[in-house]
């Protein structure tokens, strides 16, 4: 079931890094505090973290031509600086601030921009179907299908970081999980993806819905997962990942976020 997005309390943000303020103009604003032309009445704030999910929201910022601002926080040896606890108490990153909103979690800031500021329905789904299709997609991008690229990139960053001594040794465990629990369960995930987009362009339909935009950064992820996951065996899992990748709300979002983003497309 779907769940609207919950409001927490804001708190003073901490001195990020970098400000990068949009120079798309607001509306005037209107009692409501969104402007008629169904724009905030100021700009939404991203608390962005370097090389993270946050990237695909300003890639669906960009996308509904919205006013925003990024507050961009760096990552200190891997994690998540402290400075994001005074914005979430969980000190993840994306959060959005939006009026006297507060919203954390790729998924529910992605259902509450569309269900808010998507107001000509570009990414909205027509029919009851496609609607449970947009929303299955947006749930499973994180609670089925990123666990196993998640445990992927763990062993990864830790034979990188190990002692020289211990390399071997966490190399050998990290092959085994790999074998045994990650492949099976990405090539799984990517022939669910492969035989999807046979059928349109997108994830859902033909237009882009939050299923596309949840899904990006799995999709981004697909060279670290390792060589056997390649366009040959996923031809239309790689044709998605080029025409999002030739998209200018997607290169926009890529200078505002940072180019030196380690997962673009």
């Amino acid at each position: 079931m779907s769940t609207a997005p919950t409001a927490v309390p804001a708190a003073a943000p901490a001195a990020p890094s970098t400000v990068v303020t949009s120079t798309a103009a607001p509306g005037a604003a209107s009692a409501s505090g969104a402007t008629t032309a169904g724009k905030p009445a100021a700009p939404i704030i991203v608390h962005h973290l370097n090389d993270s999910r946050s990237q695909r929201i300003l890639w669906l910022l960009e996308e509904l031509e919205l006013p925003y601002e990024v507050k961009r926080y760096d990552r200190v040896d891997g994690r998540a600086p402290k400075s994001l606890r005074d914005v979430h108490p969980l000190g993840k990153s994306p959060v959005i601030t939006d009026g006297a909103l507060t919203i954390a979690e790729s998924t529910c800031i992605v259902n509450y921009l569309i269900a808010k500021y998507d107001k000509s329905g570009k990414f909205t789904p027509a029919t009851e179907q496609e609607k449970v299709d947009a929303e299955y997609w947006a749930v499973a991008a994180e609670a089925s299908f990123m666990a196993p690229f998640l445990v992927s990139l763990i062993f990864i960053t830790a034979k990188q970081k190990a002692p020289w001594l211990a390399r071997p040794i966490v190399g050998t465990i990290g092959d085994q999980v790999s074998k045994q629990f990650s492949e099976p369960e990405i090539r799984s995930t990517l022939s669910f993806c492969e035989t999807t987009l046979s059928k349109h362009e997108w994830l859902v339909s033909d237009k882009l819905t939050a299923a596309d935009f949840m899904m990006s950064f799995i999709f981004e992820l697909l060279p670290r997962a390792g060589p056997s996951f390649s366009a040959a065996k996923y031809p239309k899992v790689f044709e998605w990942r080029k025409r999002v990748g030739a998209r200018p709300a997607y290169q926009a979002a890529l200078k505002r976020g940072g180019e030196d983003y380690a997962y673009k497309l």
